[in-house]
């Protein structure tokens, strides 16, 4: 396995810091809050999970939210509509992270609950593809990508041993039972690809499909799988750095990773990478989300969309970088 460590101090230190405030940032209100993750929509619009066990899609400031679909079979309005109660979890659900098919416009999500699950474009009751690997029943699944060439989905789980619910102690013990998974959407099989991992977070897919980037939040690192080609099956570290959460993929092959940095005051940044490692570019969020950790950052037609389980908004800021050229994908 060969290693190219980044520490946190040549993070930000050797690398120039765009720190935004609420006079760049723009928040808007989510029904029930809570959005982690964001999958825009080629018809236009966007998905998003939240607290109380929906998949919401946003329509556009005039058509604002609605609802789109659910993963939790047992889920009724009475009993889950608005409720952040983490104990009604197993009944509402609770969709995490959110990946599209942008060939079959088919939406994957993993439910924190209720495990690997599509839905088409429709919405509706998501059907749950799997909920167990390799003969582990899953706890608490996190991040996923779409290969948009085999359209295999790959996914995190957290912890084999706590769910959603149960935070403080999964933090508290050093769990390290994380794991990286493939489903494989001819076969309908799953594959786990890493295991023994602390705090498995986001996974992002390579452009061309031949490798995953790996968080792991409680890990500290950024791990490569390799998908294909003479390293296919085998791990790469990529760098060491504080608090890594969801992974996503801009339209011209890099990603931007969400970061939490850990100290007297959190301090919620976005950093911009490409595929082996070296940072491009990283950006500080200030207000609205203070010290409040956030878990992504995206990019998509000219602004960076910033969401966190741990708030009632999400926030837009009107984003360029004049070196870069943009080339669309899968969006167009």
């Amino acid at each position: 396995m060969s290693m190219n460590i980044i520490s946190i101090f040549t993070l930000f230190f050797s690398f120039p810091l765009t720190f935004l405030s609420a006079q760049t940032l723009t928040a808007f209100p989510v029904p029930s809050g809570g959005p982690e993750s964001i999958i825009f929509n080629p018809a236009g619009g966007f998905f998003t999970g939240v607290n109380d066990g929906r998949i919401v899609k946003y329509r556009g400031s005039k058509a604002g939210w609605v609802d789109f679909a659910y993963a939790s079979p047992t889920r009724t309005v009475k009993r889950c509509e608005g409720t952040t109660d983490p104990a009604l979890g197993n009944i509402c659900g609770r969709t995490l992270g959110l990946g599209m098919n942008y060939n079959t416009r088919e939406l994957y999500l993993v439910d924190a609950y209720h495990g690997l699950c599509v839905v088409g474009p429709e919405g509706g009751q998501a059907k749950q593809l799997l909920s167990s690997a390799a003969g582990l029943p899953f706890k608490w699944l996190d991040g996923i990508d779409v290969d948009q060439t085999t359209g295999n989905v790959y996914f995190t789980e957290v912890s084999t041993v706590y769910n959603l619910s149960q935070v403080k102690q999964h933090l508290a013990s050093g769990d390290s039972t994380g794991r990286l998974i493939e489903y494989n959407v001819k076969t309908k099989k799953e594959r786990v690809l890493l295991t023994r991992l602390k705090g498995a977070g986001g996974a992002g897919v390579a452009i061309d499909g031949s490798f995953v980037l790996l968080t792991e939040f409680t890990g500290n690192r950024i791990t490569k799988y390799w998908l294909k080609g003479p390293k296919a099956n085998t791990a790469e570290l990529l760098m060491n750095i504080s608090g890594p959460a969801n992974v996503k993929r801009t339209q011209n092959g890099e990603f931007w990773i969400a970061l939490n940095v850990p100290g007297k005051i959190n301090i919620p940044t976005g950093i911009r990478m490409d595929g082996n490692g070296k940072i491009l570019e990283k950006i500080s969020f200030g207000a609205p989300y203070n010290n409040s950790f956030i878990n992504e950052v995206q990019e998509h037609r000219g602004k960076l969309y910033i969401s966190s389980i741990y708030v009632d908004f999400y926030a837009v800021y009107k984003y360029s970088r004049p070196l870069d050229k943009l080339f669309l994908f899968g969006l167009s």
